[in-house]
């Protein structure tokens, strides 16, 4: 799928697994207005089924449409690309650059709070950054109960990068970010690519989604300015084109606190319940 010569495509991917809130609707409004005169595209970010409704999907999109945005049809679901994720992984795992993982978050804590000279665990984009505990393991060993993780110094030497680098648009426009090869390995270190009982993960769903759609500048949270270090790493190895980035700013509540789908008191359908207009969330969140 490609936009228009010059011409910006966005999306907006939620995940229908709680009612859309304040922070979702300035997301929207940040990538549509960002498209425009492009296109702004929905993708609906299903892969955890245990967890998504279709009640939800339901009032996504008639919250949408009240703010008044509108998008091409069919909308992408990640449930329906396993196998678009699946040949992603099979790819990776032809370079050897993948290996299954049987840790739990109890084994991963258990690894990590052993005596290290008094060293604290350090923290990546997913939590502690995981100790390497199955990176001796190989593909042929894949268990039905694995995960399975990118091995983040086999990429960067099979890539032959000493750092890697993206463009946002928002957070020092003109400038390119950069973060060292090994500040990766040590900082992110080998993240999921593929959850148990999902065949994916956020990170490699979205790298081969936007690809597929044509996306050229992704608009997302300031909280999701680390995991972009992950994306641009597999997009070069997936040989996948990195688009331009645009890191907004989050809305929080009045402690300061960022907004969460949890915060049911300022979902949209309840303030459309309230008769607040479309108009009047517009001015709220600055549009």
């Amino acid at each position: 799928m490609a936009c228009r010569t010059g011409l910006n495509r966005t999306r907006f991917a939620p995940s229908p697994t709680g009612p859309l809130h304040l922070g979702h609707a300035f997301a929207a409004l940040t990538a549509a207005k960002l498209a425009h005169p492009g296109e702004f595209l929905l993708r609906i970010e299903d892969i955890d089924q245990s967890r998504c409704r279709p009640e939800y999907e339901a009032l996504i999109v008639e919250d949408l449409h009240w703010l008044g945005l509108d998008w091409p049809q069919p909308v992408m679901r990640q449930s329906e690309r396993l196998s678009a994720y699946q040949a992603a992984l099979d790819r990776l795992a032809a370079l050897g650059l993948i290996y299954p993982c049987r840790c739990r978050r109890a084994d991963i804590r258990a690894a990590l709070s052993a005596p290290q000279e008094g060293a604290e665990p350090v923290i990546g984009p997913d939590g502690p950054v995981y100790p390497g505990t199955c990176r001796h393991r190989n593909m042929a060993e894949m268990g039905p109960d694995d995960a399975i993780r990118l091995n983040a110094a086999r990429a960067f030497d099979y890539l032959d990068l000493e750092e890697i680098v993206f463009l946002d648009e928002n957070i020092a426009p003109g400038l390119p970010h950069r973060l060292a090869a090994q500040d990766f390995i040590f900082g992110v270190g080998d993240v999921v690519l593929a959850r148990r009982g999902m065949g994916t993960s956020y990170h490699l769903a979205v790298v081969v989604d936007d690809a597929a759609q044509g996306i050229t500048l992704v608009t997302r949270g300031k909280d999701l300015l680390d995991s972009t270090w992950i994306h641009v790493l597999l997009q070069k190895l997936l040989e996948l084109p990195t688009p331009r980035y645009h890191h907004h700013r989050l809305i929080r509540d009045e402690h300061g606190k960022r907004l969460a789908k949890r915060d049911d008191a300022r979902a949209l359908k309840l303030y459309r319940d309230d008769g607040v207009s479309a108009a009047e969330i517009r001015q709220l969140l600055g549009f």
